[in-house]
């Protein structure tokens, strides 16, 4: 069978938040990444539905700039505090609905799973992230936290987009002779 090189493809990965929203791109062939661009999304305070406009908004014209391919954006996980859980959900929500307008195929990832993809340890802290993000794109210090958590959920969708993410696993019967 002869060699097919690996598709380039460009990702948008995106850390939702409902005061920073974190984006990044890269082009990735599911094994070596290139950074292309990231930032944050400054929302500021006030009321919430002129902020998840602003994303909505802001996202769609990056979007139109640099034609992602397919957007990879992170999980809510459970807060302690209900109200920041259900704002970090809205944000998410904007930032879904300009990459499924643009007609991307959206992928979600839990911030474990980024974290397990990027640097190895599904408990790793933001200084880890920032650190490993910088050196597996060849990126200066410091990264903002906003971006390289979004340029992390980026990478852990180009390392696994062609691979399954769970295998299942069959609970093996003891075979005991009697």
């Amino acid at each position: 069978m002869p060699f097919e090189p690996r598709k380039l493809v460009r990702i948008l990965g995106i850390d939702p938040g409902s005061v920073k929203t974190g984006y990044g791109f890269l082009e990735s062939d599911g094994v070596k990444s290139q950074h292309l661009d990231h930032g944050h999304l400054a929302l500021g305070s006030g009321e919430l539905p002129p902020r998840l406009g602003k994303i909505f908004q802001l996202l769609t014209e990056l979007i139109q700039q640099w034609q992602p391919d397919e957007m990879a954006v992170e999980q809510v996980f459970v807060s302690n505090n209900a109200m920041s859980a259900l704002k970090l959900g809205q944000a998410r929500g904007a930032a879904i609905c300009a990459g499924v307008a643009a007609g991307l195929p959206v992928f979600e990832y839990t911030p474990k799973m980024v974290k397990l993809a990027v640097v190895g340890s599904g408990a790793a802290d933001k200084a880890q992230m920032q650190h490993m993000v910088g050196l597996l794109l060849n990126l200066e210090p410091p990264l903002q936290e906003d971006a390289a958590d979004a340029l992390g959920v980026a990478i852990c969708h180009a390392h696994s987009r062609n691979r399954p993410l769970h295998v299942p696993t069959r609970k093996r019967r003891s075979r005991r002779w009697r």
